[in-house]
């Protein structure tokens, strides 16, 4: 069963990434590759599971019990509540951005940007992402910046230059703050790494993985952008407010801002920080339209943004991280951790080509999976290079493949962006930022 798991994921992401030749929806793809990966999981040899010590304990207390009824109450429910958890966070920034785009909130911003030279503005989007990214982490940001992107850029194409873009800067920029992506947050709350110094070891990496992909697109991107049409609303529709507008924008934006702040102050996940967020935007939302005809109100209503959310790209999300999370449980990743542990290189080379690998793997194995298999088998110091490099390396190798990190799911449900597409235009610009990045970061180390 351990084969046949890598060989079926290989061939899920093979179809994934044919969805339009083959025309099945990849969500599909995705929900079946999960499936069968746990099925074959249970039908495994379950003494080469790293977990099989904490069934034959259980078997102590619970007399009788099968490993297949174990794995179903313990590691599966684990997994799926791990999982889950990023896809309400996933459902409630997208349901934030939504409302406030609904009420107008983003022409605050978009009014300010003139530039229509799609030059300037892919560098103007470009560092916008990468510094809020930096703030929010790099799903929300992505999120946020694709509804920015739609109310500047009218033609699909154009825009899905510019989401790419924004996937790579929201990952570079995640990298080098302690709160940015979800890795770096991994690493700062185990101790592996201190805020200041993640920040000043490798913001200069990370800004570089991002401005040479700039650099080189913005180059040969020629022309001007064609902003979208403003669609004229009914008469009997209620027309918003500027002071709503407002208040809607700085609320929601406020309620994306805080949720590290709640992950902070409570240590509860995140998720329920995000969730309570859009609780008060509901609230708010509710008094404020709780004058004006049904019609209109129901139209500025969460009930009516829950609807457009993409529940399909929240399948494709959930098929694909449980797949992930099979191969963690059966042991797969941590076979790989063992076998990258056993380079004939010496000391700090063999580190450096170890993270560098996870940094690939994580263009397609998740990224969190990796970083915590790394974490579990080495006992560097705090502030050690090789957690330095792999907070790097993790967050940024990511955007090598439009599914191998959050900010590229999200945008890819959001944007309907092709997998091909982007392993053609993106993929070789993601790899060339990630690859001067690496570089630089050992350059500046070598150096001081």
């Amino acid at each position: 069963m351990f084969y046949l798991m890598i060989i079926l994921f290989v061939l899920g992401y093979v179809c994934i990434a044919l969805e339009h030749p083959l025309h099945i929806n990849k969500s599909a793809t995705a929900l079946l590759l999960g499936t069968l990966m746990w099925v074959c999981l249970i039908f495994g040899e379950p003494t080469v599971m790293p977990g099989f010590s904490d069934f034959q304990y259980y078997l102590t207390t619970h007399p009788g019990t099968d490993f297949t009824s174990w794995m179903v109450n313990f590691p599966l429910l684990e997994r799926f509540g791990e999982t889950a958890q990023i896809l309400f966070f996933l459902m409630g920034a997208m349901t934030i951005v939504e409302l406030v785009d609904i009420h107008g909130g983003f022409t605050i911003i978009t009014d300010k940007i003139s530039t229509k030279k799609k030059s300037s503005l892919l560098w103007i989007i470009g560092m916008i992402t990468f510094f809020m990214s930096a703030v929010l982490d790099n799903m929300t940001t992505a999120i946020v910046m694709i509804a920015l992107l739609r109310k500047l850029i009218g033609d699909k194409k154009d825009r899905w230059y510019f989401a790419g873009m924004v996937i790579l800067a929201a990952n570079a920029g995640g990298a080098w703050s302690p709160i940015g992506d979800v890795t770096t947050i991994m690493l700062w709350i185990g101790g592996k790494v201190s805020a200041f110094n993640i920040i000043k070891v490798t913001f200069l990496a990370s800004f570089v993985s991002l401005a040479l992909p700039l650099t080189i697109l913005s180059l040969t991107m020629k022309g001007t952008v064609e902003r979208p049409q403003v669609i004229s609303h009914d008469k009997k529709i209620h027309e918003i407010p500027n002071w709503q507008r407002q208040l809607i924008f700085f609320l929601g934006v406020g309620s994306l801002l805080f949720v590290p702040v709640f992950k902070t102050i409570t240590n509860l996940p995140p998720y329920l920080g995000m969730l309570g967020g859009l609780s008060i935007l509901w609230i708010v939302t509710e008094l404020i339209h709780k004058n004006i005809p049904k019609e209109s109100a129901d139209k500025y209503s969460v009930s009516s943004v829950l609807s457009k959310i993409d529940t399909s790209s929240i399948l494709f999300f959930l098929g694909i991280l449980m797949a992930v999370a099979a191969l963690q449980t059966y042991g797969h990743l941590g076979k790989l951790s063992l076998s990258l542990d056993h380079l004939p290189m010496g000391e700090p080379g063999k580190y450096y080509l170890i993270t560098f690998i996870i940094g690939l793997l994580s263009s397609v194995v998740d990224n969190v999976p990796l970083v915590a298999g790394a974490m579990g088998m080495y006992n560097f110091p705090m502030d050690h290079y090789f957690w330095e490099f792999i907070a790097y390396a993790a967050g940024t190798g990511g955007s090598i493949l439009i599914i191998g990190s959050a900010a590229g799911v999200a945008v890819m449900g959001m944007e309907k962006i092709d997998f091909i597409w982007y392993l053609k235009k993106i993929s070789w610009l993601a790899l060339l930022g990630y690859l001067a990045g690496c570089a630089v970061y050992i350059l500046e180390r070598s150096l001081l």
